[in-house]
């Protein structure tokens, strides 16, 4: 039974604005690789819905096993079971895939942490593929809502080490990363989507 599954009310409400962004760049793509994958329930719902696209969700090792509950019984073939991956753990031990995707990581790992994911990430997208990260951002070193400023406390709160990122550290860690920046989405509920883009050699 489904109601059994692991369960986020914050992946149920962004999915469908999280889609409407993905609908104008995934038609041309063949794989995504979907990290800190939680609770399965993206990786279900836009597996489900692009099924031309080989979706790989990942977590670390610790959450694998309660990822796969879900993506087992969805039984979709184009979503294959979740594979561990730890940002921090490089190489990376995964393929290359067409675009990345993470939703609400970025605040909760450590700014090293985010460091060691960018390090990484634009060795495993091909050639004009995109990283799509969703999730809260400050700008110019200020919230953009007090609710996101809360929200910051209560992170730093639980651990220190995480907190809502600023724009343009995350983005500079991109672009020394040879990516560009396409996109910066509002979104639902103080997030954003941004996506960037790997240039072509």
């Amino acid at each position: 039974m489904t109601d059994d599954l692991p369960f986020s009310q914050a992946s149920e409400n962004n999915k469908t604005a999280i889609l409407d962004v993905f609908s104008r760049h995934l038609g041309d793509k063949d794989s995504v690789l979907e990290l800190a994958g939680g609770t399965g329930q993206h990786a279900v719902f836009f597996a489900g819905l692009f099924t031309y696209l080989n979706w790989q969700s990942s977590d670390i090792p610790s959450n694998v096993a309660s990822l796969n509950l879900r993506i087992s019984a969805a039984e979709l073939e184009n979503l294959p079971p979740a594979i561990a991956l730890d940002v921090n753990d490089k190489p990376w031990a995964c393929a290359s895939y067409d675009a990345i995707f993470t939703a609400n990581s970025l605040h909760i790992m450590s700014a090293d942490s985010v460091e060691s994911l960018f390090s990484e990430v634009s060795k495993h997208i091909t050639e004009g593929g995109l990283l799509c990260i969703y999730g809260p951002f400050k700008y110019g070193g200020e919230f953009t809502t007090e609710s996101n400023a809360n929200f910051d406390l209560w992170l730093k709160e639980r651990d220190p080490r995480s907190g809502v990122r600023d724009f343009e550290w995350v983005n500079g860690l991109a672009q020394d990363a040879g990516l560009k920046l396409l996109e910066d989405n509002a979104m639902p509920a103080n997030n954003q989507m941004l996506i960037w883009q790997k240039a072509s050699a």
